[in-house]
């Protein structure tokens, strides 16, 4: 367990390395904060805010809390040297060290997220709870932050499975990129991260509601915005737990017969 913690350590350790990144991740999600607050701004307006599927104000909270986590749930997160393992054969060296391959990478790719938004996140809520109304964060009860950041930290743990499942599907192809931009097209718009949800047309709700992406961003955002009831919070929560277990089992399941059969590029 300890050589876990230490690789959750290192990875921290040289995340922090890059501020000049992290910078320029706070002004790009602050940029894009702006643009979809003028967008959605300009079409309440023009619209009856009543017939709305959500309020303006839960709206502007959804918009903000979802750029200040954009690192921690962007669906895909590569691991470069995972990749590069993969491609050159070197993945061979990975078998022959007394940890379990999957759960290293999986720690590796949790712990990424989780500096990499922790250092973006700070600046920018602080920020956007300062602006003049309606453009202003505002905060729910400290209840609702306290099961919002449960929710941000099972989004953390499945959409850094969801990310260790399309690198192990690299194993057993030369080339994923297809993979990669099918999956990225889906869970972004499932999840909520190109429009919300509740704009989507009844029968593609349904689907989203099947499907594990909206418990990255959906969720936690809408929770985090008062969209979501408090009193059917337990049972997301148990849902968001179950495609935890599903896609890492899956994801064991696979890595392992992939160890076996994996194709490399030049190994």
């Amino acid at each position: 367990m300890r050589a876990y913690v230490n690789y959750f350590r290192l990875r921290v350790i040289t995340a922090l390395q890059y501020r000049a990144a992290a910078i320029s991740g706070f002004f790009t999600q602050l940029f894009f904060g702006f643009i979809y607050l003028m967008v959605y701004l300009a079409f309440y307006e023009s619209n009856s805010s009543s017939s709305l599927p959500m309020n303006f104000q839960n709206l502007v909270n959804y918009l903000w809390i979802s750029q200040a986590f954009f690192a921690l749930t962007y669906p895909y997160e590569k691991d470069q040297s995972l990749m590069k393992m993969i491609k050159n054969g070197n993945l061979a060296y990975e078998l022959v060290r007394p940890q379990n391959f999957y759960l290293k990478f999986y720690i590796k790719m949790i712990a990424k997220k989780i500096v990499n938004a922790g250092l973006r996140c700070g600046p920018l809520i602080l920020v956007a709870s300062l602006l003049p109304d309606p453009l202003k964060l505002t905060f729910p009860s400290i209840k609702v932050i306290l099961v919002f950041i449960i929710s941000l930290l099972l989004s953390c743990l499945l959409v850094s499975a969801l990310s260790m499942f399309i690198h192990i599907v690299m194993m057993f192809t030369i080339d994923s990129k297809g993979i990669v931009n099918i999956y990225g097209v889906i869970a972004e718009t499932f999840m909520g991260m190109i429009v919300p949800l509740p704009f989507f047309p009844s029968f593609l709700r349904k689907i989203a509601n099947v499907l594990p992406f909206r418990f990255i961003s959906d969720f936690p955002f809408r929770l985090f915005s008062g969209d979501i009831a408090f009193n059917g919070v337990f049972k997301l929560i148990c849902l968001s737990l179950m495609w935890i277990v599903i896609t890492n089992v899956i994801n064991v399941f696979l890595s392992n017969l992939a160890l076996k059969k994996a194709v490399i590029q030049g190994g």
